[in-house]
């Protein structure tokens, strides 16, 4: 029998698909930013871990991204533990300690509990929260880089700088010869980081 229990319900896996998957069918909300069901998945987010167990031994769970764990028939799957809920709070309190302006990032954090419009936590208090505050709205999802390379095939981005210096960035800084200027990058950014402005 080809069913793997997610959330306590049965369900039978019909292909190559991935746990996020079965949960859109399943209608069980799992948050995502980096996810876009037309460019393949990266997990670079990290907001949609799940609790992965063996049927044989459920105890030993694993967090694991659900957009890229294929359905497997011998998972046991939780996606909304205590576990996972600690897991995607401290997610969260890091993108927003790296984007604190960003509105797409601060409603998502809202939804999951983690940031209150109401209390507007300030940048000082993200600042002391961690380190990784750069006052961008990029979060380094890579759906930018990605899709100019898997759908229009261009390469005219990608990421330069290691750890805290990380960014997206055209080749050797310059502009980039292979762009055609169609838009793809901002059209795919969760947080509208990449605009399109008139000439």
């Amino acid at each position: 029998m080809d069913k793997m229990i997610i959330d306590n319900i049965e369900y039978r896996i019909t292909g190559s698909e991935t746990i996020l998957d079965s949960a859109k069918v399943l209608d069980i909300e799992i948050p995502t930013l980096c996810h876009n069901e037309h460019i393949k998945p990266y997990g670079a987010c990290r907001l949609c871990l799940v609790e992965v167990a063996l049927k044989s031994n459920p105890e030993a769970a694993k967090l694991m991204p659900a957009c890229t764990t294929l359905a497997d028939p011998n998972y046991i799957i939780k996606t909304k533990s205590e576990r996972i809920q600690k897991a995607r709070h401290f997610i969260m309190e890091m993108l927003l300690s790296r984007c604190p302006e960003s509105n797409e990032i601060k409603a998502l954090a809202e939804k999951i509990g983690v940031y209150s419009s109401e209390n507007n936590r300030t940048k000082d208090y993200l600042l002391n929260r961690a380190a990784s505050y750069t006052d961008t709205k990029c979060i380094l999802c890579g759906l930018c880089v990605r899709v100019c390379d898997e759908i229009t095939e261009r390469y005219a981005l990608g990421f330069s700088g290691r750890g805290m210096k990380r960014r997206v960035n055209t080749p050797f800084d310059k502009i980039s010869d292979s762009c055609i200027g169609c838009g793809s990058c901002a059209y795919v950014c969760p947080t509208k980081t990449i605009t399109l402005e008139e000439a």
